[in-house]
């Protein structure tokens, strides 16, 4: 049906908006691009809008916002959308260099936003703390990761890249690996989400700077097995997982089928396939208890 090319930004709720921009601003090292009241929007060092934060009861994640082609026309995918049930409205001036927005919810409850044409934002100021490239992906808890996968792969065309057991999907919309990662778990609430570094020394700065900040490491440095990123994690201001990560696989042609050949790939080529549970690690410490 709609094709998307890329996630770009991700809504969370937070019952402590001030706080959240602290820890965006001086830990992550996002840049406040706009703030308003009991609103506020965050984007990385290069001008791309990675966060909004929304001033609100609880912690949770309310949705993800996707880029379609520059050529999509917004009015025919919502009526795509109501010829499955979907029901859709556009939104203008919804956010910083987005003219227009299409929003829907998907089965899990989750606002899904498309824009086909953006500007950057800000300017390429100095930043405080990690200072990420991009919003990478964002993982759920969800009841059923067999029924929402199918319905991104049916309604946004994403693709299965690979599964852990039954349990753990990861997918695709553009070359990187995963954008959106479904987690079996009882109630649909957001795993953890993650941001793309530059290369090792920049973890091993991120984390040198978390300690300084009296933020411990949860998990990490490993490497995944789904997907191969080098990866740490940490918990933000509202006790959410955040991972830093580089180095996370790519399939730069769909037709042939197997991501971008990597000394550390197991299998030659590399294609997409169930990993076992056990199996799921290149190298590090074992996963925290309950991370799964």
């Amino acid at each position: 049906m709609i094709k998307v090319r890329r996630i770009r930004y991700a809504t969370f709720e937070t019952p402590d908006l001030d706080k959240a921009v602290g820890y965006y601003t001086q830990v992550n090292g996002l840049m406040l691009e706009t703030r308003e009241k009991g609103r506020a929007f965050l984007a990385t060092r290069t001008g791309e809008l990675a966060i909004e934060l929304e001033q609100g009861q609880r912690a949770r994640c309310l949705g993800l916002s996707f880029e379609v082609a520059p050529s999509a026309d917004l009015a025919a995918m919502g009526r795509l959308l109501s010829n499955e049930g979907i029901q859709s409205e556009q939104r203008r001036d919804a956010a910083p260099g987005i003219r227009t927005l299409l929003s829907f919810r998907d089965p899990n409850g989750t606002m899904v936003q498309l824009f086909s044409e953006c500007s950057h934002v800000g300017g390429h100021q100095e930043v405080s703390g990690v200072g990420p490239l991009k919003l990478g992906h964002v993982a759920f808890f969800a009841p059923d990761p067999e029924s929402i996968s199918t319905f991104y792969q049916h309604v946004l065309q994403f693709r299965v890249s690979d599964w852990i057991d039954d349990f753990f999907v990861f997918m695709r919309c553009g070359p990187d690996h995963h954008s959106v990662n479904f987690l079996r778990g009882d109630v649909v609430r957001v795993h953890h989400f993650a941001f793309e570094l530059n290369d090792f020394p920049h973890v091993k700065n991120a984390c040198d700077l978390l300690a300084r900040r009296g933020i411990p490491l949860v998990w990490g440095p490993l490497r995944f097995g789904p997907g191969h990123n080098v990866a740490v994690f940490h918990r933000n201001q509202d006790d959410q997982l955040v991972e830093f990560y580089i180095e996370l696989d790519q399939m730069k042609d769909e037709e042939l089928g197997y991501f971008e050949p990597r000394p550390w790939h197991r299998d030659k080529p590399q294609r997409p396939k169930v990993w076992r549970g056990n199996d799921s690690m290149i190298w590090g410490p074992p996963p925290p208890l309950g991370f799964m």
